[in-house]
């Protein structure tokens, strides 16, 4: 079914060959990438508080982030293979580089009987059980437009990693730890996820501590599972982020996002954050996709100051035209409440889009 493979191409392209190749030869260098493009209304989106009541209309990135990216595999005998990939992600509406680093991913890695290694820059392991596991959308493991559970995969990257990974039967588990090399940033982190699968079934969880450049930690745990029968999926999540007193406040803004593009919201003195994640698909048709996604999260700050609620949602129809291309149709909705904002002091904001999406 036309759907089915625009699922699995959906998974390959998030993921960039993070999971275990069949490559066509013995050895190959295959390229991939998105191009996703929408068209993105948003209420309450001016710039000041002065004129926070203004809306924006925008061409943006949408369902997806687009990319181009490199993955290579090459057969070393005796059951052992060569691992690499590089992907840069970039803004299609203008043809400029999407963050400071060109490269989003680039590692390479050894995989065989033993399991697989990889070393560099690559997904943390929150990101990968969340993605793999329990994401917010069967046919696109989140909105890149609008992303509130993002914000609690710790930057969903890693420099400087090395991660190991073990699959047996239905189960999967694997550990990361990276070092900062004295960044001022910091960057070192340690953790490390298992994940269940068996026929429409899935469950995981994962710890993530990563630390700022005067060692002081923030910490996420994330548990999940979902459920595919038939036409029907569902998903549920639940996560915490703490942050040591004193814990970078920069760093904070990076870990948990932009609010105006992520749902994100004012930092304040954070302590932590806890989020439930519980959503629904339908497949109407082979082509027809249907999806609805609702976020909790609640903030306690370290003065009440930072204490606050906020309520996330999301609907998305999704049309395939083929295993490559679709076009869909998206609503969400944002809700703050005690001290908790927007930076222009906004408590609420509406966004509706309308995008084309291609893979290869």
């Amino acid at each position: 079914m036309k759907k089915t493979l625009l699922f699995a191409a959906a998974a390959a392209a998030v993921h960039g060959g993070a999971l275990a190749q069949t490559p066509a030869a013995p050895s190959a260098v295959s390229i991939y990438g998105i191009v996703d493009l929408a068209l993105r209304h948003t209420t309450n989106d001016g710039a000041t508080a002065a004129t926070r009541g203004d809306s924006q209309s925008q061409v943006t990135a949408g369902m997806s982030q687009s990319r181009l990216g490199l993955n290579i595999s090459e057969d070393l005998g005796g059951g052992l293979r060569a691992l690499g990939n590089l992907e840069h992600r970039f803004n299609a509406d203008e043809g400029t580089q999407a963050a400071t680093d060109f490269w989003r991913q680039s590692w390479v890695g050894l995989q065989g009987g033993f399991g697989r290694i990889t070393v560099g820059r690559q997904y943390n392991v929150l990101f990968d059980v969340f993605t793999s596991t329990y994401a917010s959308f069967r046919y696109s493991p989140y909105i890149e437009a609008f992303k509130p559970e993002i914000g609690f995969s710790l930057g969903a990257r890693n420099s400087n990693m090395v991660k190991y990974l073990v699959e047996s039967g239905p189960w999967r588990a694997a550990v990361q730890a990276s070092v900062s090399e004295g960044a001022a940033t910091g960057g070192k982190s340690s953790g490390g996820y298992v994940r269940y699968a068996s026929g429409g079934f899935a469950a995981g969880g994962a710890y993530l501590a990563l630390r700022d450049g005067a060692a002081r930690k923030s910490e996420v745990m994330t548990l999940g599972g979902s459920y595919n029968s038939g036409p029907w999926s569902t998903s549920l999540g639940l996560a915490r982020n703490k942050f040591e007193s004193g814990f970078n406040p920069l760093i904070i803004a990076s870990l948990l996002g932009n609010g105006g593009t992520n749902g994100t919201f004012a930092l304040g003195n954070v302590e932590h954050r806890d989020m439930l994640s519980v959503g629904a698909g339908y497949q109407l048709t082979p082509q027809l996709n249907l999806g609805a996604h609702y976020w909790h999260a609640r903030q306690t700050g370290r003065t009440t100051a930072g204490d606050g609620k906020a309520d996330f949602y999301a609907v998305v129809a999704d049309y395939a035209f083929s295993k490559r291309t679709d076009v869909y149709l998206e609503i969400d909705r944002t809700r703050f409440r005690d001290s908790l904002t927007f930076a222009n002091g906004a408590t609420s904001r509406v966004g509706t889009m309308m995008g084309v999406r291609h893979r290869f």
